[in-house]
């Protein structure tokens, strides 16, 4: 797949390294493509940057990864998206996020031209998704939207990634509760003190 990722910093850059390595063409969309968060990445030779319109030209696939607060004026920056895939993998913490809205997939719907949107890569660190096995065993990550198109595409790019599954959790209604979700790892691994090596996993009795 061709995909553009805006905001190349722990989630953004973690997984343009996974996929890239998956044989995946990765645009990293940047207002300044010679300074930048996450140079580095340009070192693999499937991750090139450019800047924001121009990554999503070139992509199939967006991947928004920036801080919750810049959904809007990001999704406003990203030019016509008509046809394309949008992943959302924000969160809104403490309700820190748009205004008037509740999670930030409702918000990058209201200022885009694409309906293709499915939320997923927001339940969990980076540091997870750097290394998603524990034991013997691969955490699990979820997807939300009313888009079958987008959710199936997140589907194949989360296994890609190196999760064992990836599920379905439903349409659009769902955006909040996985914000919420995220927010239930947050309080484990921070709050809590479990620290951020822990992930889920969902398990199924034969």
């Amino acid at each position: 797949m061709k995909i553009a990722i805006i905001g190349s910093g722990n989630v953004g850059g973690t997984l343009a390294w996974k996929w890239a390595d998956k044989g995946h063409q990765i645009f990293i969309g940047t207002r300044d493509q010679n300074n930048f968060k996450g140079q580095g990445l340009l070192e693999n030779d499937n991750i090139r940057a450019q800047s924001i319109p121009e990554a999503v030209r070139s992509a199939e696939v967006i991947l928004i990864a920036v801080p919750a607060t810049m959904a809007v004026e990001v999704t406003k920056s990203l030019g016509d998206t008509s046809g394309k895939v949008i992943i959302d993998s924000m969160n809104m913490i403490n309700g820190r996020g748009p205004k008037g809205y509740q999670n930030t997939a409702d918000a990058i719907l209201d200022h885009t031209t694409t309906n293709e949107l499915a939320k997923c890569f927001n339940t969990t660190g980076f540091n997870n998704m750097e290394n998603p096995r524990y034991g013997n065993l691969s955490l699990d990550l979820f997807t939300c939207g009313d888009s079958k198109k987008a959710k199936n595409t997140a589907i194949v790019l989360a296994k890609d990634a190196g999760f064992e599954n990836c599920y379905d959790i439903g349409g659009n209604d769902k955006f909040s509760l996985m914000e919420e979700f995220a927010w239930f790892w947050i309080n484990l691994a921070m709050v809590q003190g479990q620290g951020r090596e822990i992930g889920f996993k969902l398990l199924k009795r034969d």
